[in-house]
C-alpha cells in the first residue's frame, strides 16, 4: 500500500508543480484557473461520479453503503470538534480562525481525496463517493455559510429555505442522480455516450491538480514559509488526525460494519491535506485568504511524504 500511495500520491504532486510552473511563468492567460475550475465542476468530476454510478450502483451495493454513511457523519462530527478546538489554541481574529476550523473539519476530500482513491483503490471508488455525501452536506450547511462566508462577528444573515436548498442542486449531486437511475434500472447507454463519460472523468485528477499549483502560484511563498503557525497546522491536519483516527479505529475494531472499505474511505478523508475552498469562497466575498492559502500549500507540498507513511501504519495495524 505504501508503494501505491506514493506512485499516487507523486503522479499528483507532477501536475500540482507544472500548474505552478505554468502560473510563475504566466504561460496562460489570467482566467485560467477559473476555467478550469468550471471544467471541473460542472464536467469532469461529475463525469467520474456519473461513470462511478452506473457502472456500481445496484440495490445490493447501495444496501451495503448505510454504514459508510454513518462512518462518515462520526468522522465528520470528530474533526469539526478538533478543529474548533485547535483554531482557536492558534487564532484570535475571527475569518483565519474560522477558515483553520473549516480546513482542519473538512480538508480536500473532494479533487485530491478522489484522485487518490481513484489511482490506488478503485475497486472502492463508488463507495467513496457515497462517503463523501454527509461531507458536502455539512459544508453546504455549516462550514461554507458560517465558518466561510459569515462576518467574523458573528453576525450571520438569516438564511431563506431557497439558499439551504440552492447548494445541493449542483452538477455533482444531478450526475449522480442520473448514474444512479441507470445504474438501478440496467439502461444501457450508446457505447460513444459511455467513452465521452468516462474520458471526461480521466482529466478530473490531473486538471484538479494542475489548478491547485496554478491557484498557489500567485502567493508570496518567502511569506508563507516564515509562518509558523502554518506548520503547527500542517502538523494537526496530516499527522495528528490520522493519528486520531487510527487510534480510534484500533479501539472499535471487531465491529460488524466497520470492513476495509469502510476504514479506508475514513483514512483518506483523515489524511487529506487542506483544501482550496478555505481561498475560493472567503476571496470571493473580499476577505483576507493569505494564511488560508498558506494552510493549502504547505500541507499539501508535506502531505507527498505524510499520506503514504500514514497509509503504512494504517495498513499494518487495521486492513485485515
Amino acid at each position: 500500500m505504501f508503494l501505491t500511495i506514493l506512485d499516487q500520491t507523486i503522479f499528483l504532486f507532477i501536475f500540482i508543480a507544472l500548474g505552478f510552473l505554468f502560473g510563475k511563468l504566466k504561460f496562460l492567460p489570467e482566467n485560467a484557473a477559473l476555467t478550469l475550475s468550471k471544467l471541473e465542476t460542472y464536467l469532469f468530476v461529475p463525469a467520474l461520479v456519473m461513470s462511478a454510478f452506473i457502472e456500481n450502483c445496484n440495490l445490493e451495493t447501495i444496501a451495503e453503503c448505510r454504514s459508510l454513511l454513518l462512518c462518515a457523519i462520526a468522522e465528520m462530527f470528530l474533526f469539526i470538534i478538533l478543529g474548533l478546538i485547535f483554531s482557536k489554541i492558534l487564532y484570535k481574529r475571527g475569518n483565519v480562525r474560522n477558515v483553520t476550523t473549516y480546513g482542519l473539519a473538512f480538508a480536500n476530500f473532494g479533487f485530491m481525496g478522489m484522485a487518490i482513491i481513484k489511482g490506488a483503490f478503485p475497486e472502492i471508488f463508488f463507495e467513496y463517493t457515497v462517503f463523501t455525501l454527509p461531507l458536502w452536506a455539512g459544508i453546504y450547511l455549516w462550514g461554507a455559510p458560517v465558518l466561510l462566508i459569515a462576518d467574523a462577528d458573528g453576525e450571520k444573515k438569516k438564511r431563506s429555505f431557497k439558499d439551504i436548498v440552492k447548494p445541493f442542486i449542483n452538477p455533482i449531486l444531478i450526475a449522480m442522480m442520473v448514474g444512479l437511475i441507470v445504474g438501478l434500472t440496467g439502461l444501457r447507454l450508446p457505447s460513444p455516450i459511455v467513452i465521452a463519460i468516462n474520458s471526461a472523468g480521466n482529466c478530473m485528477s490531473p486538471v484538479a491538480m494542475f489548478l491547485t499549483g496554478l491557484t498557489v502560484a500567485g502567493i508570496d511563498l518567502l511569506k508563507m514559509i516564515k509562518n509558523y503557525k502554518l506548520y503547527i497546522i500542517s502538523a494537526v491536519k496530516l499527522i495528528l488526525f490520522p493519528a486520531v483516527f487510527i487510534a480510534v479505529a484500533l479501539l472499535l475494531k471487531g465491529v460488524s460494519f466497520i470492513n476495509n472499505t469502510a476504514l479506508i474511505c475514513c483514512m483518506n478523508f483523515a489524511v487529506m491535506p487542506i483544501g482550496m475552498n478555505g481561498i475560493v469562497i472567503p476571496a470571493a466575498y473580499g476577505k483576507d485568504v493569505t494564511d488560508a492559502t498558506g494552510m493549502v500549500l504547505i500541507t499539501h507540498i508535506l502531505s507527498i511524504a505524510t499520506i503514504p507513511i500514514a497509509y503504512m501504519i494504517f495498513q499494518n495495524l487495521l486492513i485485515v
